[in-house]
């Protein structure tokens, strides 16, 4: 028991001695007095007791809201900005409801559930299987760690109304959060998006049926075997016959990828195939990683692996991110293992797998006029270059996050779709699934690290070949952490700056156009024309010279503002590669210098 008005009255002189923002004090009062987190209240007027206040803000500020990818976020005990019980529960709530009604009359409701090696995973994917069978779901339930992309598949596979994949992707181990997928098997969007949110934010009552019961009546379905083995034959399928003699290591970084990469590595023949021991084991910290953030994007952690490689003789390493939608690879720069190696960007991966899937759909005669690739407006143009010179289409004016290039698919049509790929290492080509799928993605790497070998070339000379045929493109990526409600203000504030005063130029280059995608609208040489795109919190400022550009964009999913870099030198202008690289790389770190300093002046 404790003494509410006190407690309120606690609060309320918090938020006026700037404690606590306006909107923390607001949902600690609702968490403190409405019926539906009564159970909540209690350990909340502790803490306001012992003047937590930084850390009641920080869960308290605002209501966590549906990102790019669903719903993620700090785990906490309670707190409308954190995850929880409460607004895991809410999240499914939100959706039977929506479900419900959007498919009413439509037969026998269903749902699938998997979940990643993440603390409190298998925790959330009971309750939320507790929570679908309590609204009339039927639920078909992956009873172990297994990846995203095979959820995508079991919604399409059971013929499910929805899906639920608890996971925080490549977050740090503090994080987690459910990923909400359509009938399609792609992550839930528009009108649906805001429909499920609308139903989530105003949730009082949370159905809940008991697991061990819905498993012994049959309402929750544990189907694992049959799932993965048609997983994996989907996935084999999209493979191409060649040569099979590589030698690799693969980290899951403590994820699920053991469960979906290494099936389908030995589905397609590849049986040199060593588990790096540091990152084998599944587990939720992430222990043996730098930061303990299992992020393929992070070249750092390939570090020890390389130094294995070499004392193995391994020609090409792969890693997956804990729910193994993602790849990273490192390979030696030449032929030989023991020399230098690096890692490849998630755009460079991107452009060696679509050239190679290309290649290998022209060989066998099935590429025709009529197929497309799909990226993202902040994924290289070099993808698109490669379809050109190809003669398929590229459809590049999508959002960022994968669900857009899933639903890209279903508007132009699966049969015609080649491959998807954005630059946060994603990748997909068939139509077995509606997300990226770093199982695939792996198979097809290793195909073509095959194929290489056996033409005495290595993955980085295969890019160059490439950058002599499409230009040089350099990208990468600068990320500024705005954390709080403090750093939410300051992150609308300096999107505001760059529509309204943006910089004159980045590295002595011009700004020549500024693309607003939340307004629609291209301010060029002080006039605004109307621009054709998708609506989004999306600033792209295009420079003087071809194909080099700045994205910016808050993240949907963590507290940053997003800075996508870009450059370019047409494969005419091209002399020598290794001086372009190096002019490209001090370009990029200019852009770097003065975007941080443009940053900083909010």
């Amino acid at each position: 028991m404790f003494d509410l008005a006190a407690t309120l009255q606690k609060v309320e002189t918090a938020g006026k001695e700037g404690k606590l923002s306006a909107g923390a004090v607001e949902n600690i009062r609702a968490w403190l007095t409405e019926k539906r987190y009564a159970k909540y209240a209690p350990p909340i007027a502790q803490d306001v007791d012992q003047g937590k206040w930084k850390f009641l803000d920080d869960v308290f500020w605002t209501i966590i809201p549906f990102g790019t990818g669903g719903r993620r976020g700090m785990m906490a005990p309670y707190g409308s900005n954190a995850i929880n019980d409460r607004t895991i529960g809410e999240s499914a709530q939100g959706l039977a409801a929506y479900v419900k009604q959007a498919l009413a009359g439509q037969g026998e409701l269903s749902c699938g559930i998997a979940y990643d090696t993440r603390i409190n995973s298998r925790h959330f994917a009971e309750l939320c299987a507790e929570i679908m069978v309590a609204n009339g779901f039927k639920v078909y339930f992956l009873d172990e760690y297994r990846s995203t992309p095979e959820l995508s598949f079991l919604v399409r596979y059971k013929k499910c109304s929805c899906g639920i994949m608890v996971t925080a992707s490549h977050n740090p181990p503090s994080d987690n959060a459910v990923k909400v997928y359509w009938s399609t098997g792609g992550q839930v969007m528009p009108p649906h998006d805001k429909a499920i949110i609308e139903r989530v934010m105003n949730m009082q009552e949370i159905l809940q049926a008991d697991f061990g019961q819905a498993v012994k009546e049959g309402k929750v379905v544990f189907c694992k075997e049959e799932v993965d083995a048609a997983f994996v034959r989907e996935v084999k399928a999209q493979g191409f016959p060649g040569p099979r003699d590589v030698k690799i290591i693969y980290s899951p970084l403590h994820g699920v990828g053991r469960w979906a990469v290494l099936p389908a590595l030995e589905a397609d023949g590849f049986n040199q195939v060593e588990v790096f021991g540091p990152h084998a084991e599944p587990d939720g910290n992430f222990p043996n990683v730098p930061g303990h953030v299992s992020n393929p994007e992070n070249p750092g952690v390939f570090d020890a692996i390389i130094t294995r490689a070499k004392e193995t003789g391994a020609e090409v390493i792969l890693a997956s991110d804990p729910d193994c939608d993602r790849l990273g690879v490192a390979a030696p720069c030449t032929t030989s293992t023991k020399g230098e190696w690096r890692t490849l960007t998630g755009n460079q991966i991107g452009v060696l797998l679509g050239d190679y899937i290309l290649e290998q759909r022209k060989k066998a005669g099935s590429l025709s006029p009529q197929h497309y690739l799909v990226t993202t407006l902040v994924t290289t143009e070099m993808l698109r270059r490669i379809g050109d010179s190809y003669g398929v289409k590229t459809d590049f004016n999508n959002l960022v996050g994968f669900k857009w290039i899933a639903g890209r698919m279903d508007d132009l049509g699966p049969d015609q779709f080649i491959y998807g790929m954005e630059e946060s290492h994603g990748y997909l080509t068939g139509a077995y699934a509606r997300d990226k799928d770093g199982a695939l993605a792996s198979m097809l790497m290793a195909e073509l690290a095959a194929r290489l070998k056996s033409e005495r070339k290595s993955l980085h000379e295969k890019l160059e070949a490439l950058y002599w045929q499409h230009g040089y493109h350099a990208e990468t990526q600068l990320n500024v952490r705005m954390e709080g409600s403090e750093g939410m203000a300051l992150m609308q504030k300096l999107m505001n700056k760059f529509r309204e005063a943006p910089p004159a130029a980045l590295a002595e280059i011009p700004v020549v156009s500024v693309r607003d995608y939340q307004n629609l609208v291209t301010l060029r040489g002080g006039k605004k024309e109307p621009l054709v795109g998708p609506k989004d919190n999306l600033v792209i400022l295009d420079l003087a010279e071809e194909g080099n550009r700045v994205a910016v964009r808050p993240s949907g999913t963590e507290p940053k503002v997003k800075f996508y870099m870009f450059t370019y030198q047409p494969a005419e202008q091209l002399h020598d590669l290794d001086a372009t690289r190096q002019a490209m790389d001090e370009r990029l770190k200019s852009f770097e210098t003065d975007l941080r300093a443009f940053a900083k002046m909010v």
